[in-house]
């Protein structure tokens, strides 16, 4: 049924089809239809001091906003990570910025976090209702000079601090002018050192641990991820996310997107994001646990990020090709193999 609705779908521009779905989804929980479907998915898993129904969740990106938290919860997701958000709302990059690569099911976006402002998401998150663990995934504001780019998540960070169960700092993502420059080392350790210090004060003042992930590029060289492992096992930082969108074209030069600027998910990133995974496994030793994300489609290709070293996964492009069906098939594969 799923592939006949894509088919219908596919035909319209994919950032309307995406709000059309989800206000269709919205109104379909308010009635109460959904709760018809919800399956929670019990696999108890503890990773980062916290207990995931499962080891399977949506990737920053699908929800910018928190709008559809109960939605996700009701698909069967063990957590789920909303944004990226910024210290103030942003329009972001101009339309069209988010194109189908169906040939590879894939998509390529420069969003270039487009949300409602750190204050108005979390306001979204109090008025839902959901049991998966949260992830608050965030960002600085385009305008923001890299040199004061600490400045932005350090708010961000206070103010997520005591509802997130976790926050994500993405630093990675090709669509803000100059983001991955935080990933070199003099950056870098200046912005976790502050998170850090940040992270113990408001352990006190909540009377809460609130663990921080980093969100990492695949296109790094050796020499970067080296230099990344080492300041995240220095610093004791909690996690890490291998891996954001691509900048790589070389697996599409056959679409008629292949030029066109921003991230590139799906199929032609999972090679090159599990490469990454593999690579960071083996240096950081367990010292570090991870999530493993960037072209799962199936349970073979969620096995393929457990078995590098994984101790989580996220999906976000597999769910637009495949349907909520995806979590099912992962979900089982992996009783299967218990």
């Amino acid at each position: 049924m799923y592939y006949f609705f894509r088919r219908i779908l596919f035909l319209f521009d994919p950032e309307i089809v995406h709000y059309f779905v989800f206000g269709i989804l919205k109104l379909l929980n308010f009635i109460g239809l959904l709760n018809l479907f919800k399956n929670p998915k019990k696999d108890i898993k503890h990773v980062f001091g916290l207990n995931f129904k499962n080891s399977i969740g949506v990737a920053a990106g699908l929800d910018k906003n928190g709008e559809y938290i109960e939605i996700l919860d009701k698909f069967g997701f063990g957590f789920i990570e909303i944004g990226t958000v910024t210290p103030r709302p942003q329009k972001g990059n101009s339309k069209p910025r988010l194109f189908r690569v169906e040939e590879q099911d894939a998509l390529i976006n420069r969003f270039g976090f487009n949300n409602q402002g750190i204050d108005k998401v979390l306001e979204n998150v109090k008025e839902s209702n959901y049991s998966a663990i949260l992830g608050i995934n965030i960002g600085k504001n385009f305008d923001t000079e890299i040199n004061h780019a600490v400045d932005d998540y350090l708010i961000c960070f206070r103010k997520a601090y005591k509802i997130a169960d976790y926050i994500s700092v993405n630093i990675s993502s090709p669509n803000t002018k100059n983001l991955r420059d935080l990933q070199s080392e003099d950056h870098l350790n200046i912005l976790i050192k502050h998170l850090k210090a940040e992270q113990s004060k408001l352990k006190k003042l909540h009377q809460k641990y609130t663990p921080f992930l980093v969100k990492i590029s695949p296109d790094l060289e050796p020499i970067n991820l080296d230099v990344i492992c080492k300041t995240l096992i220095e610093n004791h930082v909690d996690g890490i996310i291998a891996t954001n969108t691509t900048i790589d074209r070389q697996d599409i030069l056959s679409s008629k997107y292949f030029q066109e600027p921003g991230g590139l998910s799906g199929r032609p990133l999972k090679n090159k994001s599990t490469s990454v995974l593999k690579y960071i496994s083996k240096r950081l030793q367990g010292k570090v646990r991870i999530i493993g994300v960037g072209g799962i489609s199936s349970y073979e290709d969620a096995k393929e990020k457990f078995d590098s070293g994984a101790d989580l996964i996220q999906i976000y492009t597999g769910l637009i090709y495949k349907g909520p069906g995806l979590i099912d098939e992962i979900h089982r594969g992996i009783q299967q193999e218990k």
